[in-house]
């Protein structure tokens, strides 16, 4: 029963809506508190979004927009871009196209460009470069016709179809080629697409070693990390602050102090070996190759992202409730069946959080790699 002095006993006993003091419906009020906390919430990250909108977002789409797109030559070489876009491909080299030629080349020189457009055409052929401010260094003063004779006279090399079909590539601002290069892909004469020369793929190989070694680092952080997250969940408070300080340890020391440590335990005269030595598990000659290698990289890695690995799983396990398990177990479940079915699906966000911190590190830890796998230059 409604009280006399109940403010909603009016709208309650005659099955009108609710009202607020003031006499609002209670669902407009509602709705506007709510659109005001979103507000407040939205200007409290709002210096946040900023910072990462103009320090990452712009950054990355400006170097994706550089992907594609390049005007080194066909800014700084118009009158022989002009000539391709009048030419279709397959026509012949004549003396306007060398006339083109030798004039960017003479404006491209004064105007002190020369460098962008071989930089340019050095992507897609390498070593070609310093053929472009050679010779714009003795073109500077111009070039009397015949043009032809008097850029072969130059260097022979401008007349390479391999360097003719590069400069009508890059006379497009709009590329693919970086990307092809990066599937170890390129353009032949003709302008199809081919596989590159042997001695230059290099990337399909290293993005595979790199999926590789990401897979392997990853399994181990997980295999290391799920029994020391699952103690920092289930310990005590006073044993599990312990171990917490013992995760962050790593934290606390430089990486280059770690990066050094790990030289000095590994490597063929180090302490590992030594120690192997000692015990007579291997001979003195017959030490372990355990530094500037993949075995390097992988110690050295789990050891930077084990804690990456931690911290998301032993966030996800404090919120699983223990009476699940419990539960399982008294349904006929086994200790493993009640593991794998009930726990660990529970774990996976806290997986797939440690996996991707893992990933993000590894991708911008470059240092670490290159002292403890990369391989002493001789």
């Amino acid at each position: 029963m409604a009280h006399a002095l109940d403010p909603h006993a009016e709208s309650a006993s005659s099955g009108g809506p609710l009202r607020t003091s003031d006499g609002q419906p209670l669902t407009r009020a509602l709705a506007r508190a709510s659109r005001r906390a979103r507000r407040r919430a939205f200007l409290l990250v709002l210096p946040l979004l900023l910072f990462i909108l103009l320090t990452f977002v712009v950054p990355i789409g400006q170097m994706l927009q550089r992907s594609v797109h390049n005007d080194g030559f066909s800014a700084n070489m118009p009158a022989l871009t002009q000539w391709f876009n009048d030419h279709p491909r397959g026509s012949a080299i004549d003396e306007s196209a060398y006339a083109a030629l030798a004039a960017d080349l003479a404006t491209s020189a004064e105007a002190r460009t020369i460098g962008t457009v071989g930089t340019r055409i050095n992507y897609d052929l390498p070593g070609s470069r310093s053929l472009f401010t050679s010779a714009g260094r003795k073109a500077r003063a111009g070039l009397e016709p015949p043009f032809r004779e008097a850029v072969l006279a130059l260097d022979p090399k401008w007349e390479d179809p391999k360097l003719w079909s590069a400069m009508r590539e890059a006379s497009d601002p709009l590329t693919a080629n970086f990307y092809l290069a990066a599937i170890d892909r390129t353009r032949n004469d003709q302008g199809e697409i081919v596989a590159a020369p042997p001695e230059q793929q290099v990337y399909v190989m290293l993005f595979k070693r790199t999926m590789i070694l990401s897979a392997v680092i990853t399994f181990t952080t997980f295999v290391l990390g799920f029994p020391i997250a699952y103690l920092l969940a289930t310990l005590p408070l006073r044993k599990s602050n312990l171990l917490m300080i013992l995760v962050l340890l790593p934290f606390w020391t430089s990486l280059l102090v770690r990066t050094t440590a790990w030289m000095v335990l590994l490597q063929q005269q180090g302490v590992v070996n030594d120690f192997l030595v000692w015990l007579g598990v291997i001979g003195n000659e017959q030490r372990l190759q355990m530094i500037y290698n993949q075995m390097g990289t992988i110690i050295a890695m789990t050891h930077i992202l084990l804690p990456f690995m931690i911290l998301p799983l032993y966030s996800v396990m404090r919120t699983i409730n223990p009476s699940y398990v419990r539960a399982a177990r008294s349904l006929g479940a086994t200790s493993w069946t009640a593991f794998r079915r009930v726990y660990f699906p529970q774990t996976l966000p806290g997986l797939g959080a440690g996996r991707f911190w893992s990933s993000f590190w590894r991708s911008v830890t470059t240092s670490r790699p290159r002292w403890s796998g990369a391989r002493r230059a001789s």
